[in-house]
């Protein structure tokens, strides 16, 4: 898919790798319309765009609600009468062994955001994305594709996205593209110090330090619009990512040591 004068709907597009994919698909010459909860952040990053010559519209939505992904879509149409992609990036992650939390109920928060939210983006914008043999973007993790210690409730909506999209490519593979982003170790985004801790609260701000692996996101954002335009089925950012499929079924014990050891080293 070539991204020049094609028109992209980007959820959680006011930080990190959201707003970082408007900007650059937008440098290319792609009509970015960024949805997320925060306006003031929306209008100044699109604001951005727009003077340097570039083609954005803001848009506030909060993507647990239906009626507001139908908005999303609706006004995309309305300026644009048309979409060619559809970025399903908002989500919202954790830390908290599932046995120390006190609250389970923030995991409703989790499903209904990283699943829910894009399940209702999908159903209000594929009878477009068909029209234009369009393309749905997930950024998704190594945490949809296995298990990861403190990420329990993450890691199950994850998963649900994953199943979900894999079966939307099946029933339309005719139609339209899915392009699914398999993403760990990325600086520059608001995700950890943004997730939920043990007492079903936000980190306000504390982080967990990244390992020398960490790839920054303006570089993991240049990659998955290359493989928007090469039309490949995933990505995996890092490139080791892809052992995953393999090790899993040869060498789980070892995968899973290793994932065991990593979550170690980021603890705080």
């Amino acid at each position: 898919m070539t991204t020049k004068d094609k028109v992209f709907i980007i959820t959680g597009a006011s930080a990190g790798i959201g707003s970082e994919l408007a900007y650059q698909l937008a440098k290319k010459g792609a009509h970015v319309v960024c949805a997320a909860r925060t306006m003031t952040k929306l209008e100044n990053m699109c604001k951005e765009i727009r003077d340097s010559g570039g083609s954005a519209l803001p848009i506030q939505a909060d993507i647990t609600d239906k009626n507001q992904c139908e908005k999303v879509v609706a006004q995309t149409i309305k300026s644009f009468n048309k979409i060619d992609g559809l970025i399903l990036n908002a989500g919202i992650s954790m830390w908290a062994k599932f046995d120390e939390i006190k609250d389970i109920s923030f995991f409703k928060t989790i499903m209904n955001t990283n699943y829910l939210g894009s399940v209702y983006c999908v159903h209000a914008a594929l009878p477009f994305l068909k029209k234009t043999k369009g393309k749905i973007i997930s950024c998704s993790t190594a945490q949809a594709i296995m298990g990861f210690p403190n990420h329990s409730g993450y890691v199950a909506s994850k998963h649900a996205l994953h199943g979900f999209l894999s079966t939307i490519r099946m029933e339309n593979k005719e139609e339209i593209t899915v392009l699914e982003a398999v993403l760990s170790w990325i600086k520059g985004t608001n995700l950890r110090s943004n997730s939920f801790d043990v007492n079903g609260k936000k980190q306000k701000g504390l982080t967990r330090k990244h390992t020398k692996e960490a790839i920054p996101v303006t570089q993991c954002v240049k990659t998955i619009i290359t493989a928007i335009e090469k039309d490949l089925k995933t990505i995996y950012i890092p490139r080791k990512l892809s052992l995953i499929p393999f090790l899993k079924v040869f060498l789980n014990q070892f995968l899973e040591r290793k994932v065991v050891s990593a979550i170690n080293e980021n603890k705080k």
